[in-house]
């Protein structure tokens, strides 16, 4: 058993975390988190090795120790191992991405063949599927901070993704978001109820490398974008007035 695998209350020892109240963690803290931020991946391509329970069960705490409006906490977990399930869910990304694919070749030939060329899965290599859903009823139907907003528990729940995602790669875990699937059909191989969100369906396991693009971005599918030109101060269109050409490692 490796540090990685053993069981914790929490998911870092006390020693390892900063203990004063209200203090900035120490730096060697905070390069982990941002380095967690600048490595993050969509991965697609996993390694077979078994992710264990001790680690998967870290993932689903840092997940549900998002922040969530109104504490409603409005998000459910499916763990999928089953390697039936995995083919039906792969069969409707299949579906799916076949309609996605026509639809960019009729716009644009060249542009279809780039994506066709794309690898935009991993659901039956990954060691782990997991679904995260959002219930909209949660906490009855007056949530505080939805009031104005009811699209917050969606948000909500996109952040208990982040979380994941953040985590795994700090535990040096891949994570993939397969959005290209029709939410019916994922609800149909999963039994999950008419009144439950399908918020996302991520593929988990080891991987050989975290690139250190993105790869649609190496693939020359998009350029990520210059920060500075989307910072506005004080009303919209006003440019910033501090300086956002610097990294976390300056």
């Amino acid at each position: 058993m490796t540090d990685l695998d053993r069981p914790h209350s929490t998911p870092l020892d006390p020693e390892d975390i900063s203990t004063t109240p209200a203090s900035p963690f120490s730096d060697r803290e905070r390069a982990a988190v941002y380095r967690a931020v600048r490595e993050r991946r969509d991965c697609r391509s996993f390694l077979p090795d078994p992710l264990p329970d001790q680690l998967v069960a870290r993932l689903l705490w840092a997940a549900h120790h998002a922040p969530s409006v109104g504490f409603m906490q409005p998000w459910n977990f499916i763990v999928v191992r089953d390697e039936t399930v995995k083919t039906r869910v792969k069969a409707a990304f299949d579906r799916a991405n076949e309609t996605a694919a026509a639809r960019f070749e009729a716009l644009d030939p060249d542009r279809g063949r780039l994506y066709r060329n794309l690898k935009l899965e991993g659901i039956i290599e990954s060691p782990l599927n997991l679904c995260v859903t959002c219930d909209r009823s949660r906490r009855g139907p007056l949530v505080l901070g939805r009031t104005s907003q009811p699209e917050m528990d969606i948000y909500s729940t996109v952040c208990a993704v982040e979380n994941l995602w953040l985590a795994a790669r700090a535990e040096g875990v891949g994570v993939g978001w397969v959005s290209i699937v029709d939410p019916d059909e994922l609800r149909d191989a999963l039994g999950i109820p008419e009144e439950i969100v399908p918020i996302a369906y991520l593929c988990l396991g080891r991987v050989a490398e975290f690139a250190p693009t993105p790869e649609l971005e190496r693939a020359g599918w998009l350029d990520r974008l210059d920060l500075a030109a989307l910072v506005f101060e004080d009303a919209w269109g006003r440019a910033a007035r501090f300086d956002l050409d610097r990294s976390v490692d300056r």
